[in-house]
């Protein structure tokens, strides 16, 4: 694989992987950016409006409504909404599995890695089962019920999971939610045509569909893979393209929804499963984590040493993982799984199995997940995919990069794990903020993608502006693959951090930046947020906490957005959403929303600049609690 495709491929911030993909002979993700630099400004400003057959419509100072006489502000307000609803939606399907897998593991008494998340979750709902197992399906059942109530009733764990004067404020507003599948069909019904067009109306849905968002499709769905799956553990572990061992059989994973490989997880180091690789020719099977679930895989690495040998990346990483020749088979649940696999999958005769219809690939086998039929289906794959591993190794030229990454990234960062490494409590952590040896907390959340300077050179850059001002970094998301992978996450990058918070690093032998895992992982950094608002007895707009999801990409990080904002956090965006187009939602976002919620979007593509921004901010909470 010496031939180049084409060196007109983006920037990135992880310079070997840069130079290893415009070496492909193949087309990737990073190379189709340049022919699509050109936008449409229509698009861009979310004034286009192809609702209906007299469309599209575009508004223009000439032409300022549609043909139906819809404004920019009516257009854009319907085209956010709708946007959020799909994001949200996305976060209710995964909850809903996941709790369904819960209640469904329950019902067999099957294993319960996780009692204390159990424990916990039993607290906060006020459920006391019989036993653990009697314990989780009522708590699954709760959750369950709350998603399938309709958008008119109120979802009952609202109150039980927010903080106190959050939950108070959302009250006042008149923006809790109804169930969330619910909220999510009024969204969209909303939104039609000739139906809605007072904006401000349809922005007060985006706020409730981030709630809805945020408590069930992000926190619960933490805590509930936590009880199946394990708590997180800290450790350091190894993370890029060195984690694929040629000599097992490697089984990339993409997508968000952990619990379905429950199953898979534990069979493929069974003694049947190892035989069967054995025989084929491989000492067994690897698991390669990709995108969210790989990020969740290593957040809880600690339980699956056997079967996970790393994290490798993330979205915009996925093709450079395939086209090492060294992955056999991906196995995929959802989104982040990019349609640019499909043809470096055929070219290098990697197998390629979809577990849920909603993520079908379109060269992909379907083999829809059923809880009922998981062991006859977890062995289905295991042979399907070591037909595939006979058929392709020894046919395709392997081009390992075993320097790229590292082998020392601190993992296993949850908000349980975090605390009791500071001694069970919040109070090391607060002291450092009152002395100011840590000035702030920054959330850098969400995904990656390949403009605001390339593959994941905003987030980098401004995560590196961010640690040398002091500020220490949480991450959640796709963000933190490429964080990983450019050694952000090593001990050694204290060096680059501000002196104080250098000083914090080295003598707790911890990174400047901190890896909560994947997207879903937002949910444990509003745990952190509550239950440090709630040690210093004020409220959560009040904390020296800013986030940035600087290379945001999908509808979820707009539904991950709005729930910020309801927590009442300023968001920094490398990129606009398409409202720009409308006075109304401009104003609204970035001013209006302060005395709402008391949060704001601060929009910016420089990472100095943004730094700076978020540094200010830092220092008006400080000031504002006399610190």
């Amino acid at each position: 694989m010496n031939q180049c495709y084409g060196c007109n491929t983006c920037a990135s911030a992880d310079k070997p992987l840069e130079g290893f993909i415009r070496s492909l002979p193949m087309e990737t993700s990073h190379h189709r950016v340049e022919g699509q630099s050109t936008k449409c400004g229509f698009g861009l400003q979310g004034v286009c409006c192809r609702l209906c057959a007299n469309g599209p419509c575009r508004i223009t100072p000439k032409a300022p409504r549609g043909i139906c006489g819809a404004t920019a502000d009516v257009i854009v307000a319907r085209n956010f909404l709708r946007a959020v609803a799909s994001g949200s939606g996305c976060y209710i399907h995964i909850v809903e599995n996941t709790a369904l897998n819960v209640k469904k593991t329950a019902e067999i008494k099957g294993e319960i890695k996780g009692e204390k998340s159990l424990a916990k979750l039993a607290e906060i709902f006020g459920v006391q089962g019989t036993d653990k197992w009697d314990t989780a399906k009522q708590v699954a059942q709760m959750v369950l019920d709350d998603l399938y109530k309709p958008e008119y009733e109120k979802m009952e764990l609202v109150e039980k999971m927010a903080y106190g004067p959050r939950f108070k404020r959302w009250q006042e507003l008149n923006i809790l939610p109804g169930g969330a599948k619910g909220e999510v069909f009024h969204g969209v019904v909303k939104c039609s045509t000739n139906l809605n067009s007072d904006p401000v109306d349809m922005y007060t849905d985006c706020l409730k569909l981030g709630i809805s968002t945020g408590i069930y499709g992000l926190t619960l769905t933490n805590l509930l893979n936590d009880v199946l799956l394990g708590e997180p553990e800290l450790r350091m572990a190894p993370v890029g393209l060195r984690v694929i061992d040629p000599d097992y059989i490697n089984i990339m994973i993409t997508g968000h929804q952990h619990t379905i490989f429950v199953d898979l997880q534990e069979r493929l180091t069974s003694k049947e499963a190892v035989a069967k690789a054995q025989a084929a020719g491989a000492k067994g099977f690897k698991l390669v984590g990709c995108t969210c679930v790989g990020q969740d895989l290593q957040l809880r690495g600690a339980h699956y040493t056997e079967v996970f040998d790393g994290h490798a990346g993330n979205n915009y990483t996925s093709e450079a993982v395939l086209a090492t020749g060294g992955i056999d088979a991906v196995l995929s649940e959802f989104n982040c799984t990019l349609p640019g696999i499909e043809p470096i999958c055929d070219e290098l005769m990697i197998k390629q199995i979809c577990l849920d219809d909603v993520a079908k690939k379109a060269n992909a086998e379907l083999k829809p997940f059923k809880f009922e039929e998981r062991e006859k289906q977890s062995e289905e794959i295991i042979d399907e995919i070591v037909e595939a591993y006979k058929a392709r190794r020894g046919k395709v030229t392997m081009n390992l990069q075993p320097e790229h990454g590292n082998d020392h990234t601190l993992t296993g960062v949850s908000e349980g794990s975090l605390k009791e490494f500071l001694g069970g409590n919040w109070k090391p952590l607060i002291d450092l903020i009152v002395s100011g040896d840590i000035k702030g907390v920054a959330g850098v959340v969400g995904c990656s993608n390949l403009t605001a300077g390339g593959h994941d050179v905003l987030t980098v850059d401004l995560v590196k502006e961010l640690i040398s001002r002091d500020i220490i970094v949480l991450t959640a998301g796709c963000s933190s693959g490429g964080i990983e992978n450019c050694g952000l996450m090593t001990p050694e990058a204290a060096k680059l951090a501000g002196p104080k918070l250098r000083a914090v690093c080295e003598k707790l032998n911890i990174p400047p930046v901190l890896n909560f895992g994947p997207c879903l992982a937002i949910g444990r950094l509003e745990i952190v947020a509550t239950e440090l608002a709630e040690a210093l007895g004020i409220d959560i707009p009040q904390l020296p906490l800013v986030l940035s999801a600087a290379q945001w990409l999908e509808e979820q990080a707009l539904a991950d957005g709005c729930f910020g904002l309801a927590l009442g956090l300023p968001l920094h965006l490398g990129l606009p959403p398409f409202v720009t187009g409308s006075d109304l939602a401009v104003k609204l976002l970035t001013e209006d929303m302060k005395s709402l919620t008391g949060g704001q979007v601060i929009i910016n593509p420089d990472a100095k600049a943004s730094a700076d921004i978020l540094e200010k901010i830092i220092e008006e909470k400080r000031a504002g609690l006399n610190i």
